[in-house]
């Protein structure tokens, strides 16, 4: 009787435990993933350098049907990038899922700054997964134009997300100045 009692208080005690490390309020895990789209290659060397300083997981937003550098001249209103940023609507289609995402509780989001936007595949991306509760911290690449529209531009897309201010980073920025401003973000 003693041996069922002990064996019973032990089950009992496994049960508690596991139930007590379920958080209701966040059930996603507690990973950094670093997700970035990058054609020119100049947001892919930033998100590298942020995967690195954080020690965060990376994963690249490629386009099922690769960006050529044709596609991607501003000036012609008939390419690729200038029809998709002409349409708020239009959705470019993701190559790759991410395996098991709700093991991360925080994205930091890296991407060009497109016509003072993100791009649309960004968007796509964000309508991909379930955010809540998630925090992302934007961060982007661009020659001049400022990161706070696509920041707004996101916050629509992901009302249950905790999107922070974003920044905008030379692509060569350094190890440091990257690490001062993403930890005062997580």
């Amino acid at each position: 009787m003693k041996k069922i009692f002990l064996l019973m208080l032990a089950m009992m005690t496994l049960m508690l435990t596991a139930c007590g490390n379920t958080d209701a309020a966040n059930p996603k895990g507690n990973k950094i993933l670093v997700a970035y789209f990058s054609c020119t290659g100049n947001t892919k060397n930033l998100a590298q350098t942020t995967a690195n300083v954080v020690n965060a997981d990376l994963f690249e937003i490629k386009a099922k049907i690769p960006y050529s550098s044709d596609d991607l001249n501003w000036h012609d209103k008939n390419t690729r990038s200038s029809i998709e940023m002409n349409d708020p609507h239009m959705r470019p289609e993701i190559a790759d899922k991410i395996e098991n995402f709700d093991q991360y509780s925080t994205i930091i989001l890296a991407y060009p700054i497109w016509w003072n936007q993100e791009p649309r595949i960004i968007d796509t991306f964000l309508e991909s997964y379930d955010f809540t509760n998630v925090k992302i911290i934007p961060i982007c690449t661009s020659g001049g134009s400022e990161i706070n529209s696509s920041v707004n531009g996101i916050k629509k897309l992901v009302p249950k997300a905790k999107v922070t201010d974003g920044q905008r980073f030379n692509s060569s920025a350094s190890d440091k100045e990257i690490k001062n401003w993403i930890s005062e973000k997580l």
